[in-house]
């Protein structure tokens, strides 16, 4: 069986549950897990990709699509029997920031990616109706690009100011286990569904065939720790912030939250260095870490009309990250001083290793293949990075892929090798995509 349309039976449900909740803000729900039946986990195995790496079962999407009712009907059964046993999780590591370290992703089962999709439904029913407008991480209709322009707005309506930029220290892999099970009893107390939390969270790890139970922490990779990792950050932060923060500011804020990825920004620099202060204490209370090094101020204010001697320019002070772009002012084309953004160097760098490393493994595959492969590669490089102002860094890294397929092309053979006049002419053949802005952003005079 294939892929199934959207249920008629499981909208009304969420419409429901997500009334509730609006109405009810305080209000804890007791009874949500029954709504999961064989409908709701058809959806649930909708919304799930099909295209992710398989886990410790090795079991593909396709081949669970094969009998895929029989599956569903299993899995369901074991729900509501309480018999059902989360697997671990498979652990890979995947490059961070330069590449000098490496980031767990933990990668659960086909089947359990279905049922944590199914959990991810209700929760996400409920807490869409308290999350703050700020928060743009893994939430229906919101994305990186709308938390950027939402950031690039704010900071010029205020002229600019002074950035907080905030790194939690490895949030996924410390989240408390016993904290979060607490915040999320404030807004569910179903008990099916809190024990197919717990379950998933003690699942265990597998990696290189040797497995571990971690105390705390949830899997990068796993369906359910976005919504989990949501809730959690908006006990932490965002409800934290609006109560107890703004309120007793002297002048303008605004925060940007995508998941763990936060950016305050500030008209006053006594504010900014007040809420600095604070955040160590209040995160670490719920058992966060904050980076010390990379948890910091940056003056960000709007230069003056007349720059001052000695230029200055976008790799210095006045300069901050966030999602994977560095934010910096630099004049438009009307003279005036704008927020420009471009792609952040460790991003670029990261991008380009891993599309060398494939290159080098894959380099005997057929170049029909290998073509395809890359043309994916750019193609969903240009749709992130690819916004008003930064073509330049988008251009430099087709032509940097351009001449990395042609190194690892050339050394597939000491006879034939792939001069520049020869890759000329395969690119003739096998053209590699444009880097044309994928996302034009207003730009601002």
């Amino acid at each position: 069986m294939g892929e199934t349309p959207g249920s008629p039976t499981v909208s009304p449900k969420l419409e429901r549950i997500a009334k509730l909740a609006k109405e009810a803000p305080g209000m804890a729900f007791t009874t949500l897990a029954h709504h999961i039946d064989l409908d709701w986990l058809r959806e649930a195995y909708r919304r799930t990709r099909k295209d992710g790496a398989v886990g410790v079962d090795e079991q593909s999407a396709e081949q669970y699509a094969a009998n895929l009712e029989g599956n569903l009907q299993a899995l369901l059964d074991r729900v509501k029997t309480g018999t059902y046993r989360a697997p671990p999780v498979r652990r890979v590591h995947i490059p961070k920031g330069d590449g000098s370290q490496t980031r767990p992703i933990g990668i659960p089962t086909f089947e359990d990616k279905v049922l944590q999709r199914a959990v991810a439904m209700l929760l996400e029913a409920v807490y869409e109706q308290d999350f703050a407008d700020f928060s743009y991480g893994f939430r229906p209709g919101r994305s990186a690009h709308q938390a950027l322009e939402t950031l690039r707005d704010q900071v010029m309506a205020m002229g600019g100011g002074w950035v907080v930029e905030v790194d939690v220290k490895a949030f996924y892999d410390t989240l408390d286990h016993k904290r979060l099970q607490e915040v999320l009893r404030r807004r569910v107390r179903d008990g099916a569904l809190l024990r197919l939390i717990g379950k998933w969270l003690n699942a265990g790890v597998m990696e290189a065939g040797q497995l571990s139970y971690p105390e705390a922490g949830t899997p990068q990779g796993g369906v359910i720790s976005p919504i989990l990792a949501n809730v959690y950050l908006h006990e932490v932060l965002d409800e934290w912030f609006e109560r107890d923060v703004r309120p007793r500011l002297k002048g303008r804020v605004s925060l940007v939250r995508y998941a763990d990825d936060i950016a305050l920004v500030f008209s006053c620099e006594e504010d900014a260095r007040s809420v600095l202060a604070k955040l160590p204490e209040r995160f670490g209370s719920y058992g966060l870490t904050l980076h010390p090094d990379k948890t910091r101020i940056v003056e960000f204010r709007r230069p003056p009309r007349a720059p001052p001697s000695g230029g200055g320019g976008a790799g210095g002070p006045g300069v901050f990250d966030l999602l994977g772009f560095t934010h910096y002012w630099a004049k438009s084309r009307k003279g005036n001083w704008v927020v420009k953004r471009k792609t952040a160097k460790d991003r670029f760098s990261r991008a380009l290793r891993r599309v060398a490393q494939w290159c080098r493994r894959f380099r005997h595959e057929p170049v029909v293949q290998q073509w395809r492969e890359l043309v994916q590669k750019i193609r969903g490089h240009v749709g992130y990075f690819g916004i008003t102002g930064n073509a330049a860094a988008v251009s430099r890294f087709r032509e940097q892929v351009l001449s990395v397929w042609r190194r690892w092309l050339d050394r597939r053979s000491q006879r034939a090798r792939m001069t520049w006049d020869k890759f000329a002419k395969l690119l003739e053949r096998y053209p590699l995509p444009s880097a044309r802005l994928a996302r034009p952003f207003r730009s601002s005079s």
